[in-house]
């Protein structure tokens, strides 16, 4: 690089500006971009070292394969006994996973190979790998893992709204809107740089409330924290609209010009009174009240939430339920108010628009509509007949994988995830990927599934490669490529050309990101999320561009609603929902709520984040939060290993112990793998719409772990299976500081 070049981080869904530079041979620096309207220039701790794993050290180089015992048609032993990865040339890898495949294919039928693919990926790579699943491998079965992280948001969404965006309009108008309600996020953990908004909503004389089980940093920004039981969410939003009809400040004018459904949504309401509502959830009428009057008062009004109410087996319900506070106050479709989802990974928007998912097509099209499939049928040259139908949710099909009979998968292509340390039920899904008869990972380091894994594919970083992500908002933006890759190291859509050649498709998988997103806009045009007038010149000129977005000369969306909503009526759609309890409650043998999360220095699974030294000393490891009450009882102190225990499994780590949580329940982030795996513990139990995995709620017990018992869990798995760090310099508490700063003082 002989310039700087202005491209966005690698990690969560704000996708921060930011600057790459290379001052001299061998190194990358990260500087800031401050122009950038989202984070203008700050930075957390995660961006500021996300140069650290472009270093050859930290990462893959070179594609492994691991060799087959005696079985010579592209399987492996299935009984354990499998050979040590070892180096491979391209060549070999892709002639043993396009055989592979084949043979499969042959043996089995083509939905007996499933792909999986990654809400990080960049829209060219999902729109890419949707694609080569149905063309090339002609298979029902693709899912991704953001099926893990918005589903519950993007179904209720699509039910309320008609249509699917985090946010339905740009994070500058938080501090814009009088009264925000937070449910179950924590972006001051998890996206420190959006903290900021909230900081100027209560500067500006606006109020803040936050649900959270824990009294979490961002809690401690609220004017008001509910604090109810994990799980609790769903009572608590109906116990609030019940309050809202009960106390006249339904805006009645607005439920009769721009909704349906209000009587049925208010009878279900109405069974919720304050109460009740307390006993359900644990949170005080009183505070019950108080929320009640601070949003149905405001002039306007935000909910926003994240993956607390989201990963519920009731998830969608649970959603639709806030977004019915929302219309019932007349808070959605005007200017600064209106339901939002803060979207969690990188492209978790964009990942679940353009076909990586199991019912779906490019511009989210359903991929059981008859005008869908002929449109795309028509972009990709194929018969609309030869497409599969929908295939099987993300959770269904890791449980399916190298299970006999004609519903089983047998080969799986693995790109940008993780599940053995991020599904629920770990355990039993490291299981079903060990007793696959082909598994290809395609990722940037030797993740826990890399490791697996029969070919282990290396692919090109965000700095090595061009293309676009849509962050949180709806903004289609760009990444940049700022410097070469490392020889033996290529890019993803380069693999799905190559492979589909060897699969006997010659043509229809460019492996230019460019070209592909033309392809792309095609593809989405006439869609709900319509790229059609959205092109690379464009987004590097107007620093993004919003989606729907039809023509060129159309200015993009910032905010969606203001005239009418995405329904066939115009009108936006209460749901009436009650309270149910979660699919598994605790009881004698397993008397505590466990939920789970992150921490500021690490991100989703850790296969990243725990490859850099200064994220690695800011979190080193698992742990086990609890409140002073349950040591007590425990008799534990600060330190002491835990033992976790669930109907699924048990997980071991050291207490940390404050009175941030409720008693009856125990925390645990889920970023490492080990004997401090959270998801070992996790439920699989699905929401029957979204198909969300119940990650937010199960019943465990806490014991104190014997010395001899910790000691040999720590001796053969060790509280994390480490990654050799690679080291960086820039303090993440510092970092944290920095991006929240509103002054715009003290940034990299």
């Amino acid at each position: 690089m002989t310039t700087t070049t202005d491209t966005h981080c690698p990690y969560c869904s704000l996708q921060c500006g930011m600057r790459l530079s290379a001052p001299t041979a061998g190194s990358v620096d990260v500087l800031e971009r401050p122009d950038f309207p989202v984070n203008r220039g700050a930075l957390c701790g995660k961006g500021q070292n996300a140069a650290a794993l472009l270093a050859p050290a930290a990462r893959l180089t070179t594609p492994l394969i691991r060799d087959r015992r005696d079985r010579r048609d592209g399987r492996d032993m299935r009984d354990g006994r499998r050979g040590e990865l070892r180096a491979a040339s391209w060549d070999e890898a892709l002639e043993r996973v396009a055989d592979g495949f084949a043979a499969i294919r042959a043996e089995h039928g083509a939905d007996a190979v499933g792909v999986f693919g990654g809400g990080g990926l960049t829209n060219e790579k999902a729109y890419q790998l949707g694609k080569f699943a149905r063309v090339a491998l002609g298979t029902a079965n693709i899912d991704y893992n953001g099926r893990f992280c918005m589903s519950s948001a993007a179904a209720a969404n699509r039910i309320a709204f008609g249509i699917d965006r985090g946010l339905p309009f740009p994070l500058e108008d938080i501090p814009r809107t009088d009264c925000l309600i937070l449910v179950g996020g924590n972006p001051a953990e998890t996206m420190p740089p959006a903290l900021r908004y909230f900081r100027e909503l209560r500067e500006n004389g606006g109020t803040l409330i936050v649900v959270d089980p824990r009294r979490t940093r961002t809690a401690e920004q609220a004017d008001l924290h509910l604090q109810p039981l994990p799980g609790g969410d769903l009572a608590l939003a109906l116990g609030l609209l019940h309050l809202l009809i009960a106390d006249g400040m339904v805006d009645v004018d607005f439920v009769a010009e721009r909704t349906t459904g209000f009587e049925q949504a208010r009878a279900a309401a109405m069974a919720h009174w304050p109460e009740r509502v307390e006993r359900l959830t644990g949170v005080p009428a009183a505070q019950l009240r108080e929320a009640a009057r601070l949003f149905g008062r405001a002039r306007t009004g935000m909910v926003l939430t994240a993956r607390g109410p989201e990963q519920q087996s009731k998830g969608t319900d649970t959603v639709g339920a806030w977004i019915n506070l929302c219309l019932a106050s007349g808070k959605a479709g005007r200017l600064h108010s209106g339901y939002g989802c803060l979207t969690g990974q990188g492209n978790g928007q964009g990942g679940r628009e353009h076909g990586q998912k199991a019912d779906q097509l490019p511009g989210y099209r359903s991929i059981e509509d008859p005008a869908a499939r002929a449109h795309v049928a028509g972009v990709w040259g194929v018969d609309p007949d030869a497409l599969p139908h929908s295939g099987r949710s993300a959770y269904e099909l890791l449980d399916s994988l190298g299970r006999p009979g004609p519903d089983g998968v047998r080969g799986l292509l693995l790109m940008g995830s993780n599940p053995v340390v991020s599904a629920p039920r770990a355990a039993h899904i490291a299981g079903r990927l060990g007793s696959l008869d082909l598994l290809v990972v395609s990722d940037l380091v030797l993740s826990e599934t890399a490791q697996l894994a029969d070919v282990v594919l290396p692919s090109a970083q965000w700095a090595e490669e061009t293309g676009t992500l849509t962050n949180l908002e709806g903004r289609v933006i760009l990444r940049q490529r700022a410097l070469d890759a490392p020889a033996g190291v290529r890019g993803d859509l380069w693999l799905l050309r190559e492979l589909a050649e060897r699969l006997g498709v010659k043509r229809g998988f460019d492996d230019d990101p460019e070209t592909v997103f033309e392809e792309l806009r095609r593809a989405s045009a006439g869609g709900q999320a319509d790229y059609a007038g959205i092109s690379y010149a464009r987004i590097r000129a107007e620093d993004g561009v919003f989606w729907p977005c039809p023509t060129e000369d159309h200015p993009g969306t910032p905010r969606l609603f203001l005239d009418a909503f995405a329904t066939p009526d115009g009108r936006a759609r209460f749901t009436p929902v009650t309270h149910r309890p979660a699919a598994e409650e605790p009881d004698a043998e397993y008397p505590l709520y466990l939920t789970t999360g992150r921490v500021l220095a690490q991100y989703q699974s850790g296969a990243q984040t725990r490859r850099v030294g200064a994220l690695n000393a800011a979190a080193p490891g698992p742990f086990v939060e609890l409140h002073p009450l349950l040591a007590r009882r425990l008799q534990v102190a600060e330190g002491d290993p835990l033992t976790v225990t669930s109907r699924r499994g048990r997980a071991m780590a050291p207490a940390r112990i404050t009175d941030t949580i409720r008693p009856d329940t125990v925390f645990m982030p889920f970023h490492w793998p080990g004997a401090g795996r959270a998801n070992t513990l996790t439920n699989p139990a699905l929401d029957p719409t979204s198909k969300m995995p119940e990650f937010k709620v199960c019943a465990v017990r806490v014991e104190a772990a014997g010395r001899v018992e910790a000691a040999g869990w720590v001796e053969t798995a060790g509280w994390v299976e480490a990654a050799a760090p690679v080291e960086a310099a820039v303090p993440v508490e510092a970092a944290a500081r920095t991006a929240g700063d509103t002054t715009g003082r003290g940034r990299v």
